[in-house]
């Protein structure tokens, strides 16, 4: 019996990404389906969540576009690989990123703020009205999210037990992902530390990946990730 080849971190990064895109979409009453190529869903996603996400580098472009709804404005995909054109679709580049990866043996750095597990309804409206900033996107995390088997939001509060930081992490394809990461302030790198320190304690066999860019990549980078890999979220207006 032959053992399966280990996947690349980029591959482990876009399937990790692809099951929390799955499951946020699953909560909102979007069900999606995974093929060797990617995974894309029927009908309209969640606000700031693709319709699909590429697992392979040299996807179909056709077959993919195929699978999703592009009759009404504001489709778009992850193409984890940038690899892909999409123009010929009426799609363009809404903006390009960078995988992160760190390794599970990597060291936390130190001090750690406190952090905890968001449980209850309430305190995930306090974690999404604190991540959404005033934007009126908070209702995007509902409680149903808290039923997500492999997902665990985090949370920092400040002296008054406010909510003032967090992430999401979800557990998949051999790693753990990272998103959504805030902090309520000017640093952009204040919640890393609590972040990598709840993935190594929630997860200690797995490294952690994900994806961000411009100052948020440039925080991650300083807190032990390493960019792996280009990708690319395309927007049908």
């Amino acid at each position: 019996m032959t053992t399966p080849p280990k996947q690349s971190p980029v591959h482990a990064a876009a399937r990790n990404n692809a099951l929390w895109c799955a499951a946020m979409s699953r909560t909102h009453g979007v069900i999606g389906a995974f093929t060797d190529e990617a995974w894309a869903a029927p009908a309209r996603t969640p606000p700031y969540y693709p319709d699909a996400v590429t697992l392979v580098s040299g996807a179909d472009p056709a077959a993919l576009v195929a699978r999703i709804d592009t009759a009404a404005p504001g489709a778009t995909v992850k193409d984890s690989f940038g690899d892909l054109d999409l123009t010929g679709a009426g799609f363009q580049v809404l903006f390009e990123a960078r995988w992160i990866h760190r390794p599970a043996d990597a060291p936390v750095p130190g001090p750690v703020p406190p952090w905890d597990l968001v449980r209850g309804a309430d305190t995930l409206r306090a974690w999404a009205d604190a991540w959404d900033d005033g934007d009126g996107d908070a209702d995007l995390f509902g409680p149903a999210l808290l039923d997500a088997p492999d997902v665990q939001v985090i949370a920092g509060r400040d002296t008054q037990g406010r909510v003032t930081a967090g992430a999401v992490l979800n557990r998949g394809a051999d790693a753990v992902g990272v998103s959504n990461v805030f902090s309520l302030g000017p640093a952009p790198d204040t919640a890393w530390p609590s972040v990598v320190d709840a993935a190594h304690r929630l997860y200690p066999s797995l490294p952690v990946v994900g994806y961000e860019h411009g100052d948020d990549l440039t925080a991650a980078l300083r807190h032990g990730f390493e960019a792996i890999g280009p990708l690319r979220i395309w927007l049908k207006p």
